[in-house]
């Protein structure tokens, strides 16, 4: 029930329901959730992004909204809107005076509340201004899933506002410098935008430095900060990361962890440590057949000759040994991390058959040279049973290095057999998991442990080919 309910995501919604509901507050709760069960989308981009002038703001909203289809929303857009609300605020910057933020705030949530909105989510350029105006906006229900700030040297962004240039037409921005258009008729057209000295530039700097502190403070736990000062394409992958990356969900999750590599990749110590520290059942497939063999049942005399030649025993033998111990109480519960299987596509497809899918697959990759060395360097001592090293954990004395025996498995030329057949297989076992995530097993094991535990904390981030998929 539980693996059935976290694949549709049963429990992500039931959140989801009840948080819209109490934030809108509507008169007929029942009919509100019927309503809202109808929506194309239920998950839609709810964006905000900011920064000081001339740090790419406009440019990046509108590739944003091609991507995600959602509604960019800038100060202009809101005060072209034919609404009462709107032309009052309109002739306070007429007059020169100031829009009382309040009035300011208002006219935001008529915007968002309108259908477009509502149904594909929105990108807010520029908005909020300040602390003030975050804390009405959350006041109102109105909190987004994620916030960009647009980060670069007064420097660079002085020179860039002196050299920014606008299409009349289509209203995008480019720059004599960093981003002319490849289209020459576009070129031709471009105007200068609001004529600005540096003064007046880095007075506009100095304006936003004075506000950003409270800004960001009120959305510290959603914030994400990308450095502008670099190449455009790469300021747009960055931000587009964060926003595909699903909020922390605070709904139940049972974890089955996935360890994926090749020999000495560091599967088992990442394994026992993800299991001590969320105490969830540590399965590694090899200790599981040691276990039956040495029980006398009949499963354990049919895979003993197999371990004893070193030959594979029969996926369907394994299977079974494998999902009876998945099928335990301690694994429904408390979740699990399995290392050691599948070690091929056909035997990933049959733990997915089986039902047992992993929430989270991980592939930790190391190169040949260094699996060679953390391998063939090793060996045993036979009176404590005690693993030693010769770079990473040299024997203690003389007498225990004049002891130690290396296991014939550890022998160069079996290990590049092994690293051999992995790479081979390697393809086929990444397309059965297209959401893996790979990370580099030659750092240091702590340095490992945070990054698998930053992508098993929170949801996977959404996969989105084309704007339809958001």
């Amino acid at each position: 029930m539980s693996i059935y309910a976290e694949t549709h995501e049963i429990f992500d919604l039931v959140q989801l329901m009840v948080t819209n509901l109490l934030v809108d507050k509507p008169e007929d709760p029942l009919q509100y959730l019927i309503d809202y069960l109808k929506r194309d989308s239920l998950e839609v981009p709810r964006v905000m992004l900011l920064g000081p002038p001339a740090s790419g703001k406009r440019t990046i909203a509108r590739q944003l909204c091609e991507q995600t289809r959602a509604v960019h929303v800038t100060a202009s857009s809101v005060l072209k809107e034919d609404t009462e609300l709107a032309r009052r605020t309109q002739q306070h910057g007429d007059q020169k005076q100031e829009v009382p933020s309040e009035q300011w705030i208002r006219l935001i949530q008529q915007r968002l509340s309108k259908t477009d909105c509502v149904q594909q989510g929105w990108v807010l350029e520029g908005i909020p201004r300040n602390r003030q105006e975050a804390l009405l906006l959350q006041e109102l229900g109105i909190a987004p899933d994620h916030v960009v700030v647009l980060e670069a040297p007064d420097a660079v962004l002085i020179h860039r506002s002196l050299g920014k240039r606008v299409d009349p037409v289509t209203g995008d921005v480019y720059h004599t410098t960093f981003r002319w258009p490849r289209d020459d008729e576009v070129g031709r057209r471009l105007v200068r935008g609001e004529v600005l000295s540096e003064e007046q530039a880095a007075a506009r700097l100095l304006r936003y430095h004075r506000e950003a502190h409270g800004l960001r403070r009120a959305y510290e736990n959603r914030l994400a900060v990308v450095n502008a000062d670099q190449h455009h394409d790469d300021v747009y992958a960055q931000v587009l990361t964060h926003v595909l990356r699903r909020p922390r969900s605070v709904a139940p999750h049972t974890p089955r962890v996935l360890l994926l590599g090749p020999p000495a990749s560091g599967k088992s110590l990442l394994a026992e440590r993800i299991a001590q520290k969320y105490d969830i059942v540590n399965v590694c497939c090899g200790q599981l057949l040691k276990a039956a063999a040495a029980d006398q049942a009949e499963t354990g005399e049919l895979i003993t000759p197999y371990l004893e030649t070193r030959e594979p025993v029969p996926d369907s033998t394994v299977l079974q040994i494998l999902t009876q111990r998945l099928s335990r109480l301690d694994c429904t519960t408390r979740g699990w991390v399995l290392h050691g299987f599948p070690r091929n596509a056909e035997q990933a497809k049959k733990l997915q058959e089986s039902k047992f899918i992993p929430s989270r697959v991980f592939f930790l990759e190391v190169m040949d040279a260094v699996a060679l060395e953390r391998v063939a360097l090793r060996a045993v001592d036979p009176v404590t049973g005690e693993r030693y090293h010769s770079l990473y954990k040299p024997a203690p004395s003389p007498e225990v290095q004049a002891r130690l025996r290396q296991s014939p498995l550890d022998s160069e030329a079996l290990v590049q057999a092994r690293l051999n057949e992995y790479w081979d297989r390697m393809p086929a076992l990444q397309a059965v998991y297209p959401d893996a995530v790979y990370i580099s097993g030659e750092q240091d094991p702590h340095t490992v442990l945070e990054s698998l535990e930053s992508r098993l904390v929170g949801q996977l981030p959404r996969r989105l080919s084309s704007p339809e998929q958001w």
